[in-house]
């Protein structure tokens, strides 16, 4: 499948975001489109320099297992992924009493950093926060040193970890005592 009849197909969908969850088109191969660890987006060696592309491409993206697709109603293609294919890259909080954080992506996902969205401190001691499906998203290493500043310690599982708070929930960034 070439991107040029991918891309048409999704113009034709309604604007928001697909029901990816809910299609289960027919396995169409592989595409040469890799999603760099740092949210960067390639096609065929080359890097994706229009952001309204990557947006509609990013509105079709699903996770299966550990593997991603970008999917229509009747085509389902395998890309390569390196990492996570978003990256938190903004966050303010969303109040004056600094009760929830909204965190926005690399491609303009917004949302509350709750419950619905947790933190996940991974092996090799980065932050993932599920952003929409079960899409991950890396925490870019500028919004974790400003989270960093705003945390405090607390003792999690008799460990001592920095942490904050956002709509009722406790983000660990870390353990400080290992």
């Amino acid at each position: 499948m070439s991107l040029e009849k991918l891309v048409e197909q999704l113009k034709q969908q309604e604007q928001g975001y697909p029901p990816v969850e809910k299609w289960d088109p027919p396995y169409c191969g592989e595409m040469d489109l890799t999603i760099k660890a740092n949210g960067d987006w390639f096609y065929g060696g080359g890097i994706f320099k229009r952001m309204a592309l990557v947006k509609l491409l990013a509105s079709v993206l699903k996770k299966e297992q550990q593997q991603y697709f970008l999917v229509t109603p009747v085509e389902k293609i395998k890309i390569h992924v390196e990492k996570h294919p978003l990256v938190i890259t903004q966050w303010c909080w969303l109040d004056e009493h600094c009760t929830a954080m909204q965190l926005t992506t690399n491609v303009g996902d917004s949302f509350i950093l709750d419950a619905n969205h947790p933190v996940t401190l991974e092996e090799d001691g980065s932050l993932s926060v599920i952003v929409r499906r079960n899409i991950p998203a890396t925490i870019h290493r500028n919004v974790y040193y400003q989270w960093v500043e705003l945390a405090h310690e607390a003792k999690v599982n008799n460990k001592t970890a920095m942490v904050f708070h956002s709509a009722d929930q406790r983000i660990n960034l870390g353990f400080i005592d290992e």
